[in-house]
């Protein structure tokens, strides 16, 4: 019961800004990073097991792989950057306490992105589109991101306003770094594609580098708008009516029909 109440700390921190700043013992403070570590490894996980499964199941666990790579990755390469330069600013915060506030930014923003996944399991069984699923993706990850550094915001705040250890102009510099931290975050998403793979194509774990994440996602919003008026656009070129309009011209035939009997 013990350890149970230790693992439930890495989501209490959440809902009280203090507990970031509680006095922990070097034991105490490894064992809270490990088990932040722990959470993000297997909700980006499962997430991306629930990403690739659109696909098949060889997908599913190369985008599990991947999405946990891509968020292990993008903290340690910019993580030190944003301590060096907190330092400079004239930090007092000390590393371990700097980098549990940043994990549990991460935490957060994989735990939404999880809680998302009964919602794309759905539009997966009735039939959703490729392009459609891509841009949803999209917005999860940028919804669950937002609320991730709206956390990490409000814990240095704290530390400025309340503990006086963190430098107010650090908040501002710390926005900026986000930035950049999304950016590396895309970076790394374009080259570690496809994570969601088309069903009409075959099994890649890699795709060739071409275009950007930028002209994909405007490429995937042409699609989905011109697959809408597909139909209409058929039945208005060839003359040709849709199979619905059929239905719909056979049903007022036959209603016709009974009204005259």
């Amino acid at each position: 019961m013990k350890k149970k109440n230790q693992f439930m700390n890495v989501f209490s921190v959440f809902q009280n800004t203090e507990s970031y700043f509680d006095e922990r013992s070097k034991e105490e403070t490894r064992k809270l990073i490990l088990q932040q570590m722990a959470i993000i490894c297997l909700f980006t996980f499962l997430y991306g097991v629930v990403m690739g499964s659109y696909h098949s199941f060889l997908q599913s666990l190369v985008a599990g792989l991947k999405v946990t790579f891509l968020f292990l990755s993008t903290i340690a390469i910019c993580f030190p950057s944003f301590f060096v330069i907190q330092q400079v600013l004239g930090s007092k915060m000390p590393l371990s306490q700097m980098l549990v506030i940043i994990l549990s930014g991460f935490v957060l923003t994989a735990s939404i992105a999880f809680s998302f996944a009964p919602i794309i399991i759905l539009f997966q069984i009735t039939g959703g589109n490729y392009h459609f699923l891509q841009l949803l993706h999209v917005a999860i990850f940028i919804f669950s991101g937002i609320f991730g550094m709206r956390l990490m915001v409000d814990a240095l705040k704290y530390a400025c306003e309340r503990k006086s250890i963190y430098p107010h102009i650090g908040v501002s510099v710390f926005k900026i770094w986000f930035i950049i931290l999304a950016f590396v975050g895309i970076q790394l998403s374009w080259n570690l594609r496809p994570f969601l793979c088309n069903k009409n194509e075959d099994f890649k774990l890699f795709r060739e580098y071409e275009g950007n994440f930028y002209t994909a996602i405007v490429y995937s919003v042409k699609q989905l708008w011109s697959s809408s008026n597909d139909t209409d656009n058929k039945e208005a070129v060839t003359g040709i009516p849709s199979k619905d309009s059929l239905n719909q011209l056979n049903d007022t035939m036959v209603f016709n029909l009974l009204n005259e009997k």
